[in-house]
């Protein structure tokens, strides 16, 4: 007898290898007939939260499209945040439920297909008669629109026989997304805007990285500097003229070049006020054109804009412009500092201790980018620390910085997406980086990574306080103390996962990670980094310039 949770898992191996799991009521049918599907790895986790934040970790750094699963009721809401994220962030994924009975809800089912749409993701529900098209069409959408779909399935048929479809799915490949390319006319004006642009610049985001090398040869073509988006950091790894990251997270050097930039050609990013350094990024006069998948503009800052797939109309800027190659002189020399990334990492790498006797961030961070093996991967969480790895940390290659969280503007979603970045690249070192107040919120999946780790270090930034909040609110006279987290030990928290945990309070503590790094960098070694609360990153001093400006 085929199940109906059967066909269901016969159908997720025809289109991905990866599933990240807790089983519950729910879906334990579907988990054990995934567990039949060879075809299929399954990755356990340890909290609901990172069957989703996992699943979109792997495909931001895979590109290819993994299944989260768990169960119904409180299984689905505590996978929510993760949702609402893989949604914002446009990240196609299937996320298969147990769902209310086909006989009506219970008293403690509540209503997931409105909660998902309440968070942007959409539902399908299986039937008896259709488990496989349902499956199907769950991945259809995912894929087509670039979303997370929940395909539900209702506990009383999880293991019933399913019945014979009428449609069934062969297998065969699913569609690229597909975007409708500009009109040759918009793309010819674009293509001489940038042609007589004096300085111009190209912006690469995460939906640019199908198109990196063809942007790279434009860029060559029509004299231009180039940098990336935060999450895209890696884009352009090794390009000679590249100015790193756009925004806040941005070097001062590189940002003041960035602002002197005429015309700006931005593929696949978001333009969000990060990147844009709250409007401040660009020079006013600027000419900005936007390439992107959406149906218009993201940013009232956009000035033209070509709908389409990234590399798809890069290629036909490139028919439109001067075969000619310019100059290797960038910017008539203005911008000669900016040649082999030289500006990239120019930063203040801080005093070592601070005057409260705890580490200063811009030291440990600027030392640990030396420490590290070159081969890595960087996962943060969010919170006032997500500045330090951003500004001090070089990347090797495009999708080497995954920073699940960000777009939702959550915390504690580290160590849960933390398993689908080992998956996505398990042959570099994958180096966590959080805070302390992300750090317990997300502990539960400490146990996921160190079960799932070749070689991952955590860093975790301990100022014994949520930072963002202390600097926000508390410099406003706000009570600090329910923003303040009593100091907790990481290593030994580690050491109850199985992982090696080490504490740090001086630079010479480093050695520590140093001696790891040198002995292979085997295993999962947990750091905890006794910064001081009194260094405010860069990025969020704008924040709360933005702010007190309203």
């Amino acid at each position: 007898m085929t199940t109906v949770s059967d066909a269901v898992a016969e159908t997720i191996a025809d289109h991905t290898d990866e599933v990240f799991a807790l089983m519950g009521n729910g879906n334990a049918h579907l988990a054990d007939a995934l567990a039949r599907q060879k075809r299929v790895h399954i990755t356990g986790v340890r909290h609901e939260a990172a069957t989703v934040a996992s699943a979109d970790a792997y495909h931001r750094i895979s590109r290819r499209i993994a299944v989260a699963t768990t169960t119904y009721g409180p299984g689905y809401t505590n996978a929510l945040t993760p949702l609402a994220e893989a949604a914002m962030s446009r990240t196609p994924l299937v996320v298969v439920v147990g769902g209310e009975p086909t006989t009506g809800p219970r008293p403690w089912d509540v209503d997931q297909t409105t909660l998902a749409q309440a968070v942007g993701a959409r539902t399908v529900t299986a039937t008896k008669q259709t488990p496989r098209a349902a499956t199907r069409q769950a991945f259809e959408i995912a894929n087509s629109e670039r979303l997370p779909v929940v395909l539900s399935v209702p506990y009383d048929l999880a293991a019933a026989e399913a019945d014979d479809e009428t449609i069934t799915w062969a297998g065969t490949p699913l569609p690229s997304p597909t975007a409708t390319p500009p009109a040759k006319d918009n793309a010819a004006a674009a293509a001489r805007l940038l042609a007589s642009a004096h300085r111009p610049l190209v912006l690469a985001g995460r939906g640019a990285r199908e198109a990196a090398a063809e942007l790279g040869a434009l860029a060559d073509r029509i004299g231009a500097l180039t940098v990336s988006s935060a999450p895209a950091r890696g884009i352009f790894a090794g390009r000679e003229w590249d100015l790193g990251v756009c925004g806040g997270f941005a070097a001062e050097d590189s940002s003041k070049l960035i602002r002197q930039a005429d015309v700006v050609l931005v593929v696949g990013a978001g333009l969000n006020q990060f990147t844009m350094a709250f409007g401040s990024q660009f020079a006013p006069e600027a000419t900005v054109i936007q390439v992107d998948i959406e149906t218009s503009p993201t940013n009232p800052r956009v000035d033209r804009f070509l709908h389409g797939n990234a590399k798809d109309v890069v290629v036909g800027l490139l028919e439109f412009l001067p075969a000619t190659v310019q100059a290797k002189e960038r910017w008539d020399g203005i911008a000669a500092e900016a040649r082999n990334s030289r500006l990239t990492y120019t930063r203040d790498s801080g005093t070592g201790q601070a005057a409260d006797g705890r580490l200063d961030p811009r030291t440990v961070m600027s030392r640990l980018n030396e420490i590290l093996p070159a081969n890595r991967q960087v996962v943060t969480d969010g919170g006032h620390f997500i500045g330090w790895p951003s500004y001090y940390f070089e990347l090797p290659a495009p999708d080497s910085l995954t920073m699940v969280g960000t777009h939702f503007q959550s915390i504690g979603l580290g160590f849960p997406s933390a398993p689908g970045a080992l998956r996505a690249r398990p042959d570099a070192t994958t180096v966590l980086v959080t805070g302390d107040g992300g750090g317990i919120m997300g502990l539960p999946d400490l146990d996921s990574l160190v079960r799932t780790a070749h070689s991952a270090i955590v860093l975790v930034l301990n100022d014994a306080c949520y930072g963002a909040e202390i600097h926000q609110y508390g410099a406003q006279g706000l009570d600090e103390k329910i923003m303040e987290i009593d100091q907790a030990d990481f290593s030994r928290l580690a050491e109850g996962f199985g992982a090696t945990g080490a504490v740090v309070e001086t630079m010479d503590d480093l050695d520590r990670v140093n001696a790891w790094v040198q002995d292979g960098a085997h295993g999962t070694l947990v750091v905890d980094i006794r910064i001081s609360r009194s260094i405010v990153a860069p990025f969020l001093l704008e924040i709360i310039e933005a702010t007190l400006k309203k």
